[in-house]
């Protein structure tokens, strides 16, 4: 069975609604490790080889964030640089991902609408996240459909609620398939 390892990145979690409902949502499950990364590293100082350990020992990786500026929260940026390091994760003898599956789980404060060519962010969600996709393309990594739930902000229980279910499905169907 795979193993699917979340890489949770909120620098607030305490005073986020939507990540901790999805990360308390999928804890239980059997072969998903939720790794909180700014807990982990409080002093913003990664251990890389922890981190690398971790993993090598799952065939899955799901990056949750909230969706900061176009992008992600500063932390996991400066994960990618020290972790995924040429000669271990890329280049010359970097086979360590090479065949594991790369997903992004974010949440986005602003409706769908806005984030379309006509709208005012004049991009999907999917085109600013192509960064991820360039790295696990880099990385020998298959980059899945990112998870994206758009209006973040405006989400009531029960919106949430499913959004939860949503996710727990994504990660249980996933941890059938095996790399």
């Amino acid at each position: 069975m795979a193993r699917t390892l979340v890489v949770l990145v909120h620098p607030d979690l305490g005073a986020s609604r939507v990540n901790a409902a999805l990360a308390a949502g999928v804890r239980d499950l059997s072969n998903v490790t939720v790794h909180d990364l700014y807990a982990a590293c409080p002093d913003l100082h990664i251990d890389v080889a922890r981190e690398k350990r971790l993993l090598e020992e799952h065939d899955r990786v799901v990056l949750q964030f909230p969706f900061y500026w176009y992008s992600a929260p500063p932390l996991l940026k400066k994960w990618l640089d020290e972790v995924l390091e040429r000669g271990w994760a890329y280049g010359p003898g970097g086979e360590a991902l090479h065949g594991k599956r790369l997903q992004l789980v974010t949440a986005v404060g602003g409706q769908e609408e806005l984030y379309r060519p006509d709208g005012l962010n004049r991009f999907p969600v999917r085109d600013l996240l192509s960064p991820f996709d360039a790295t696990a393309n880099l990385t020998g990594m298959r980059y899945e459909e990112p998870f994206v739930i758009h209006g973040s902000a405006y989400l009531d229980e029960r919106e949430l609620e499913q959004q939860v279910r949503r996710y727990r499905s994504l990660l249980q169907e996933s941890m059938s398939i095996v790399a």
